[in-house]
């Protein structure tokens, strides 16, 4: 099976380039750059189907176009993969005792907790 994106429009194989989502609170379809994943309120058209779009009388069509500049990734991106790469360098915490180990005998339980006697 293949990872891209069909077009929404029945009969139709080509890929997916744009996504239609409909605001009815404000009686208008607004046809943007591909979402990241597939929503089920939101169709997926190719580029031909995306040029031939019209919505329903007295509604607004809103073309959003892709931002050029937001190809690749961006600055807070990167300081997110940064954060992450420093976090996972961190040493790791200190070992619990096992509780063979524990020093104590267990009196009680209550849920997932132990209570315990230093008899």
């Amino acid at each position: 099976m293949s990872s891209s994106r069909r077009c929404s429009r029945t009969a139709c194989g080509r890929s997916a380039v744009n996504t239609l989502t409909y605001v009815y609170a404000d009686q208008t379809a607004v046809l943007g750059p591909l979402a990241t994943y597939a929503e089920p309120h939101a169709y997926d058209l190719c580029d031909v189907h995306s040029e031939r779009l019209s919505a329903p009388r007295g509604w607004e069509v809103l073309r959003l176009a892709p931002d050029p500049a937001a190809q690749g990734p961006t600055e807070d991106d990167l300081l997110a993969l940064a954060d992450a790469v420093r976090e996972a360098a961190r040493p790791l915490p200190p070992q619990r005792p096992a509780p063979a180990q524990e020093t104590g005998r267990e009196v009680t339980r209550r849920g997932h907790l132990r209570v315990l006697s230093n008899d």
